[in-house]
């Protein structure tokens, strides 16, 4: 059978997506250079502004792409939020690059420019878990934003540490690391 060829548009996007990973996460938006991105990706930059309009663009569907494919290789498990935790915090691990980009989106784009694929995944997330809540599946001490905001955050707690504090728990190991994580979502649902 045939292997499926993109078209090379779509192999070209892809270039320029996968060559922009590591320098936005690297230097934010704001110090990532559009000569490096095009170099690494064999391309130019005419290209980025034909598939993406701007410097900004690309920052954008990068991040997008980013929390898409974590939150399809992880879909959101109500059942059991502890593991899903769990699974989100080994996600960062194996792409460090995620919680990096996702911090610059914070800090350089989040407020004045939130993007509707992320809104939507999170407006879903949210009615998932009011679902569950509603169903006795979760408690409901929190509101539905806020207990899957407290269990995102805590799945990232280990990726988003500054250096400093990593300083005073440099002696979890890895796997403890993962089952902090889960012990302390398995804590917030009062379990």
């Amino acid at each position: 059978m045939a292997s499926f060829t993109p078209p090379a548009s779509d192999a070209m996007r892809a270039r320029l997506l996968l060559a922009s990973r590591d320098e936005f996460a690297a230097a934010g938006l704001a110090g990532a250079r559009l000569e490096r991105i095009t170099a690494a990706a064999a391309s130019n930059k005419a290209q980025v502004f034909h598939y993406f309009g701007s410097k900004e663009g690309l920052f954008d569907a990068l991040v997008a792409q980013t929390v898409t494919e974590t939150f399809d290789e992880v879909p959101l498990d109500t059942a059991d939020l502890p593991e899903w935790a769990g699974r989100l915090h080994d996600a960062a691990v194996r792409r460090p690059w995620g919680p990096r980009l996702l911090t610059w989106h914070r800090l350089e784009r989040g407020r004045v420019a939130p993007l509707e694929a992320i809104v939507e995944r999170n407006a879903a997330a949210v009615a998932e878990v009011e679902r569950a809540q509603r169903a006795g599946v979760l408690p409901r001490a929190y509101r539905p934003a806020v207990l899957l905001g407290l269990v995102l955050h805590l799945a990232a707690f280990w990726s988003d540490a500054s250096p400093e504090f990593d300083a005073l728990t440099g002696a979890v190991v890895p796997a403890r690391r993962r089952q902090v994580v889960v012990d302390a979502v398995t804590a917030l649902l009062g379990r």
